[in-house]
């Protein structure tokens, strides 16, 4: 009983650690990804879960921070097909209608969620390349290994989605 007590409260203390270590970037990740803070703090606490129950059987195969981001990019893959069922349901039954601004200028990332504007721009397996990327640090292997994805598919989408930006916002980014 005493060892099964210990086994408990290391596993604990190594949870505790890794999630006062990765929580910030692991929040941020889901928020730019998912776009709103509701949801990424949902998405977190399943991730966190996740990890918890899942952290006795992590292998070491990859790094701890692959696995991590791994179970984070299903998570938010998972809520984000909810939350974009939900929109055409809501669409299709012309609840909530969306309204197109009639002016576009360019976001500025420094600007309070401006690197959320700049993202919304772009399809969202390219998003999560680009979040990963520039939130989470990642290596392109690392985010390949995450996303399922071959290094060089990887590497090739997320230039074609930096261009993306760049054509969508040539000439204004200046103002």
């Amino acid at each position: 009983m005493a060892r099964a007590h210990d086994e408990l409260f290391h596993v604990t203390r190594a949870y505790e650690e890794l999630m006062r270590r990765y929580q910030r970037t692991l929040f941020n990740v889901c928020a730019r990804y998912l776009g709103n803070d509701r949801d990424a703090d949902d998405v977190c606490q399943e991730v966190m879960l996740k990890v918890l129950y899942g952290l006795k059987n992590f292998e070491g195969k990859s790094k701890f921070k692959t696995w991590l981001y791994s179970i984070t990019y299903n998570e938010c893959i998972t809520q984000y097909r909810k939350e974009r069922r939900k929109r055409r349901l809501m669409d299709a039954l012309s609840l909530d209608p969306l309204e197109e601004a009639s002016e576009e200028k360019a976001p500025k990332i420094e600007d309070p969620g401006g690197l959320d504007r700049w993202l919304v721009h772009v399809n969202p397996i390219d998003r999560e390349i680009l979040v990963l990327r520039f939130v989470a640090e990642l290596e392109f292997q690392e985010i390949a290994d995450i996303m399922h994805m071959g290094l060089s598919a990887t590497k090739m989408r997320y230039k074609r989605a930096l261009d993306r930006l760049r054509e969508k916002f040539a000439g204004i980014t200046e103002s």
